[in-house]
């Protein structure tokens, strides 16, 4: 089963604005956090965190959706939407706080940066529309994925 992109983007903000460094989530970090989690999901679980497609941006990976959902807010930290957040398995929300505790810690500048020198976003064309595939994103995040812990 996959998930709503919006109540996953949710569970996101929610769990940023719950951390103790007090960090805030802009649209620009929030999509970089929704492309890790992807990925990773994509690695461990073979299946999508979410149906929706990523696009390759001028600023990184995006989900549309998700950026247009939360657009007015400019760049200004997010707030929860009204569609709920997102229940994971305990398996599944494992994994997630993972990797949020991994890459909210670099600013959205740092993660793009980061996600601008990764393989699935290089050598794609920048213009939207772009589509970084779930099969690219899978063989990438599964070189990523620490297997004998």
């Amino acid at each position: 089963m996959s998930y709503n992109v919006i109540q996953v983007a949710n569970w996101l903000i929610e769990k940023a604005n719950n951390t103790e460094n007090g960090d805030f989530i802009t649209n620009l970090k929030l999509q970089k956090l929704l492309y890790y989690l992807q990925g990773y999901y994509l690695a461990v679980f073979e299946k999508p965190l979410f149906d929706d497609e990523i696009e390759a941006w001028q600023y990184g990976p995006v989900v549309p959706n998700a950026y247009y959902e939360f657009n007015a807010f400019g760049k200004n930290a997010l707030q929860p939407t009204s569609e709920g957040i997102a229940q994971f398995t305990n398996d599944e929300e494992e994994l997630l706080n993972e990797v949020f505790e991994v890459y909210n810690d670099f600013s959205a500048v740092g993660l793009m940066h980061r996600t601008h020198n990764e393989p699935t976003w290089k050598n794609i064309p920048t213009a939207k529309g772009s589509i970084i595939t779930k099969e690219r994103m899978t063989k990438f995040f599964k070189t990523r994925v620490n297997w004998d812990e």
